[in-house]
């Protein structure tokens, strides 16, 4: 009996034991951080009736390995206060066994226009403990349904419904005929001023401001901007044009959708409980725009809602309507191609306040409203990204200064206390290769003044200043403004040259990044090509967080398919001026699938399946009686091919292989990407059919384009589509030598690629046995290569690899996957995508010792670093919670030892199924950082 009290005192000891043991370290090993809504952080405006949430899991400890989500509770309210106190009044989803962590769908109540909900999250880890909540995050509602809007669009009695340029036929474009780039001249008028003063007598519980304004607007509220955004809104289709079809590349006006995006403020705490003014300056933007790249939609308008919620419980809207008064603005001049002239002897002190007396205002007019659909501003809107100092500045002997600031920016010089006389002219010459508009500021001439543009962007590095006395480098600062998408990717090697190829892309990149979507060239053109963007996306995929911005561009390409023949133009939103061919349109397959593999979202290939299969469907009716597509589209109205809609591959530094070849390789890629996302939907009739168009396109490029006696598929990248479609086994040695002998001997070494071929060069070549000679081409600092712009003090790419043309073209950066894909191995995984599931698979060539890669997935921080140490390959990898990866370890013989951590490798519970093959030894490993050591 004694022993068995004992017994059962040790037992409730050993328990007690264990309590506190877990007490003392039950803290949860996994916090959740980075809440988002539809991709975006804190969205102010969101329009979708179960939006999406996401977070990423962080680990408490670098040293931890193998750890996980095993739950998840999502908790939302109507107030933060009631979140935070526990009161969930509209969600709360309870203990869900889960290890998501991403695309959350909402399921709670329903919910109500313009209303903010708060949420945060709590996470369990491995061993099922809780972390502590999240840090709490929100998302505002937009209008849901079109009858809640009361605003009516306004506009200035002093300009009419049209835009000022009307499009008239002209003749069609001739390839590098100066006529491309002509201008007529158009008037201009001042940007109009809008004011409206309400009075507000109750206690004031909460209040929203829903804004838009075409082409762009700035919005003020008594007397202060409000948000920090520029060149809002993001661009889209705004309205039905009748006059593209009269175009010098003229397609059917017969598009899928057009849209507006609206914008939403929090401005409860601006508004007084007495006289309030709400007021908002409209620039023209695209919408009014002279230049022949575009064709303009109207003239600039405006719209507004104002929604106040009163403690009481009641509500009172203030809408943008005839009540409203309008003046002209002190920027008399402004265009995004034309530039902007500011008058500031035109300043009315106050004019968005109270105090500001509007009687010899005029009163705004109705203007008809867009045919586009008001839609959310569920995107990034462009944002100050980056402030930049003059490394230099001089005055010349004319008197101007002229100012470096180091980079090549997209943006424009803000000046800062200045002085001059008034009715002086400040004017601003900013040096450029290609057009740039004007920069101009007259002074009023009293004590201090300080400018910045507000309508328009410049491009430049350096500029010339005059019409000033007395300028110092503290007067003026070159200020970035780009789509808000930051850089999450970090990459360096042991080649200086390759570090200064991936730092110049990005920045061209950036600077190409505005109103949501990315220009061929932020000066020339500014248009949203379709081709440039599909080269490029998966570049960019691996170095920005683009998912947010991509989603609103790729819905930008379904809205501009053609609802008849399923025909995706050249540049979405659509602008005239966009020339191109089948690889253009190609982007609606291609974007959506590379979207999917990289930021694992379904509903992206849900959403664009149909327009995906309209292309190929369009696509099919060019198929020649070889089986093979040769494009020969022609204006509409005219039965002549225009060259500016049948492009084949563009800017190679020779020639460009034959049209036929290339359009033939998109169809292949077309279907191939759609057989796919078919698959993905399990659509399996679909995946059949789409898998047949994909094998028989395939067979007839093979048949067609295949030189047996040369053993080539041509020159100028021919025989990179060829690899990338797929050749023949009997003949694939011989193509890989005589694309080896094509590159090394021919070209010394060089590429010899268009854009299109370029995005497969490097890559190709190395999955093929030819990484040296991937390198060596990269490696180039004489022309045509990438060093060459390095060695011509470029800090953006070029649009052509001898420098003529455009200054700033981010296409050619579709290539720099070989850096990430290649030398630092990281691969997405279609079949687990978004690296959920993580492929590292490095081919380091003899000539770098070192490959640093890291980037920001939806999972979390991703590393994978490859270093060649005393006669030995090191492999250090950081896999983020949620994810798992297969590491592919190089080993030259079978007497090769491999370590990890110092250890011998071994299966454990976060390292396992180590085996040989082809030349790897390949293990899968769990969340956690390791380090591979060969010898």
């Amino acid at each position: 009996m004694k022993l068995n009290i004992r017994i059962k005192a040790s037992f409730v000891c050993t328990l007690f034991m264990a309590v506190v043991l877990i007490s003392c370290n039950g803290a949860s090993k996994i916090k959740p951080v980075e809440l988002t809504c539809e991709y975006m952080e804190t969205p102010t405006v969101v329009d979708v009736a179960s939006p999406r949430l996401s977070w990423i899991n962080e680990a408490s400890s670098s040293k931890i390995r193998g750890e996980y989500q095993r739950a998840y509770r999502i908790c939302v309210a109507s107030s933060k206060e009631k979140l935070l106190k526990g009161d969930t009044d509209i969600w709360d989803s309870g203990k869900v066994q889960s290890s998501d962590s991403y695309l959350i769908p909402y399921t709670g109540k329903s919910l109500e226009s313009t209303k903010d909900y708060w949420w945060r999250v709590m996470v369990w880890d491995s061993n099922d403990i809780k972390s502590n909540w999240s840090q709490p995050a929100y998302w505002g509602m937009g209008l849901l349904y079109s009858n809640e809007w009361k605003a009516k669009w306004i506009g200035a009695p002093w300009q009419g419904e049209e835009p000022r340029r009307i499009i008239e036929p002209r003749p069609p474009f001739i390839p590098g005929s100066p006529q491309r780039f002509q201008q007529p001249a158009y008037p201009f008028f001042p940007a109009p001023m809008f004011r409206k003063t309400f009075a507000l007598e109750r206690d004031i519980k909460s209040a929203k401001a829903f804004v838009t304004g075409l082409g762009y607007f700035e919005f003020y509220l008594n007397g202060k901007k409000v948000g920090d955004d520029y060149l809002v809104p993001n661009f889209t289709n705004y309205s039905n044009r009748e006059m593209i079809e009269a175009a010098p590349i003229a397609i059917e006006n017969n598009f899928r959708d057009h849209r507006v995006m609206y914008l939403a403020y929090d401005i409860t705490d601006m508004l007084s409980q007495d006289l309030n003014v709400a007021g908002a300056i409209v620039g023209d933007g695209f919408y009014d725009s002279t230049s022949r790249w575009v064709a303009s939609f109207g003239s600039p308008r405006f719209l507004c809602q104002i929604e106040v919620t009163y403690k009481d419980g009641s509500k009172e809207i203030i809408c943008s309507d005839e009540s409203w008064k309008v003046k002209e603005s002190p920027i008399v001049m402004n265009g995004v191609y034309d530039g902007e002239i500011y008058d500031a002897n035109k300043e009315i002190t106050g004019w968005a306040t109270a105090g500001c007396e509007d009687s010899n205002w005029d009163s705004a007019i109705l203007r008809k409203a867009p045919t586009g659909k008001l839609t959310a501003h569920m995107a990034p809107a462009d944002k100050l990204t980056e402030v930049l100092n003059p490394i230099s500045l001089l005055k010349n002997e004319e008197g101007a200064y002229e100012v470096d600031f180091g980079v090549e920016i997209s943006g424009w010089i803000h000046f800062k206390d200045i002085r001059g006389t008034k009715g002086d002219t400040l004017n601003v010459k900013y040096i450029c290769e290609s057009p740039l508009g004007v920069h101009k500021y007259i002074f009023k001439g009293i004590g201090q003044e300080s400018h910045v543009p507000r309508f328009t962007w410049y491009v430049f590095r350096k500029a010339v200043i005059s019409g000033i006395d007395n300028l110092t480098a503290d007067m003026l600062t070159a200020e970035a403004i780009n789509t808000d998408v930051p850089v999450t990717a970090e990459f360096r090697t042991s080649n200086e040259l390759f570090n200064r190829i991936n730092a110049i892309w990005q920045r061209s990149q950036l600077d190409n990044m505005h109103g949501g979507i990315a220009s061929d060239c932020p000066h020339r053109e500014r248009s949203p090509y379709t081709g440039d963007g599909q080269v490029a996306c998966i570049t960019v995929m691996h170095n920005f967080n683009a998912a947010a911005m991509y989603k609103k561009w790729i819905r930008d390409m379904n809205d501009a398919q053609n609802i008849e023949t399923g025909y995706v133009p050249n540049g979405a939103p659509w602008q005239p001026g966009c020339g191109g061919g089948v690889a253009w349109g190609a982007a609606m397959n291609i974007m959506p699938w590379e979207y999917y593999v990289h930021y694992g979202d379904i509903k992206m290939l849900e959403d664009n399946f149909h327009a995906m299969k309209e292309q190929v469907k369009y696509m099919l009716t060019w198929l020649t009686s070889d089986g093979t597509m040769f494009s020969q589209r022609t204006n509409i109205h005219s039965t002549q091919p225009n060259y500016w809609l049948n492009l084949g591959d563009w800017v190679g530094p020779y020639q460009n292989p034959p049209e036929e070849l290339v359009h033939t390789f998109y169809l292949w890629r077309c279907a191939d990407f759609t057989a796919r996302a078919a698959k993905v939907l399990n659509q399996n009739d679909e995946y059949v059919y789409y898998s047949n168009i994909r094998n028989n396109v395939r067979n007839a490029f093979n048949n067609k384009f295949y030189d047996t006696e040369n053993k080539t598929y041509g020159d100028y990248g021919s025989n990179i589509f060829a690899l990338v479609i797929g050749v023949p086994t009997d003949r694939y040695e011989d193509v890989k030598h005589t694309l080896r002998k094509e590159i090394s001997e021919t070209y010394n070494g060089h590429l010899n690629t268009g854009i299109f071929g370029t995005q497969f060069f490097f890559e190709t070549l190395a999955a093929h046995g030819m990484n040296d000679v991937a390198y060596e081409a990269m490696n180039k600092r004489n022309m045509p290569g990438f060093g060459y712009w390095i060695e011509q003090d470029a800090t953006v790419t070029w649009e052509h690899w001898d420098g003529r043309g455009s200054r700033n073209h981010p296409m050619f950066g579709g290539a720099l996957t070989w850096f990430y894909r290649t030398l630092a191995g990281v691969n997405a995984d279609e079949n687990n995508p978004g690296f959920r599931h993580i492929i590292i698979k490095p081919n380091l060539p003899n000539q770098l010792d070192h490959v640093f890669y890291s980037n920001i997935t939806p999972y979390g921080k991703l590393i994978s670093e490859i270093k060649k140490v005393n006669n030995q390959l090191e492999i250090n990898i950081t896999i983020p919670v949620g994810s798992q990866a297969t590491v592919y370890i190089p080993v030259e013989s079978h007497s090769s030892v491999i370590t990890e951590n110092g250890k011998a490798l071994v299966p454990s519970s976060y390292l396992d199924d180590v085996k040989d093959e082809n030349g790897y030894k390949i293990v899968r490993v769990k969340q956690g950082k390791y380090s591979f050591s060969v010898k």
